[in-house]
């Protein structure tokens, strides 16, 4: 079992994902303002929790070598990703301060929840696995937009969101991640009970963020 089997699994659900509505305006540069901005503070928040998830993945692991991969990841969004996207929401006139006081939709309750409780209860590779729709959607997204003829590069507000996940170190990261989850899963087949419970996880996370995409759209 690899990536690539749980994508296929849930096709639809992934492209409903990674050509949302709200993607498709991130493109053509006519998402409001209002939308992205409730986005950018719901993914600070969400923030929060990966990097709790992610010391979760630290507790799971067995040696000391395997502690790398997931103290890497949280240590990179501790020192440099969480401050990349507090000064890039102040340059959309949201402050720091604002970032703390704000509360959390629903939409981001449900995904983080979902993603922690399958943290505490799940294997390590239940949790990669629920991790997974986030950093490869993403990718897949910043590869997908700048080929779309509707995508506008001038003029458009988030040109510079569309090329930070259509660059290098990004994308290079997700094929990472995914080389790091086929090794996890490749001893796993697709149709046994385990393969069913991973192919669940992927799809109800892919439903999150689904779900994340309309509740910035409800804000417009």
């Amino acid at each position: 079992m690899n990536v690539s089997d749980l994508i296929t699994a849930n096709q639809s659900l992934w492209q409903d994902y990674t050509q949302h509505r709200f993607v498709r305006q991130l493109g053509d540069g006519t998402l409001p303002d209002s939308a992205f901005r409730h986005y950018l503070i719901q993914d600070y928040l969400f923030l929060k929790h990966f990097a709790r998830a992610y010391a979760l993945a630290i507790y799971k692991c067995d040696s000391f070598s395997a502690m790398q991969r997931p103290l890497a990841a949280l240590t990179g969004l501790l020192e440099h990703e969480t401050s990349l996207h507090v000064a890039y929401c102040q340059e959309w006139g949201i402050s720091e301060q604002d970032l703390e006081n704000i509360e959390e939709d629903s939409g981001t309750v449900a995904y983080t929840r979902l993603v922690l409780d399958i943290g505490q209860s799940g294997s390590l590779t239940e949790l990669y696995v629920a991790l997974a729709p986030c950093a490869l959607g993403y990718a897949e997204i910043g590869a997908w937009l700048p080929k779309q003829s509707f995508t506008a590069r001038e003029n458009n507000p988030y040109i510079a969101w569309i090329d930070m996940y259509a660059g290098e170190t990004f994308q290079q990261l997700a094929v990472d991640e995914t080389k790091s989850l086929d090794e996890m899963m490749k001893e796993i087949h697709a149709d046994s009970q385990q393969g069913r419970k991973l192919n669940r996880i992927f799809r109800d996370a892919t439903r999150m963020e689904i779900a994340f995409w309309e509740q910035g759209l409800e804000k417009q």
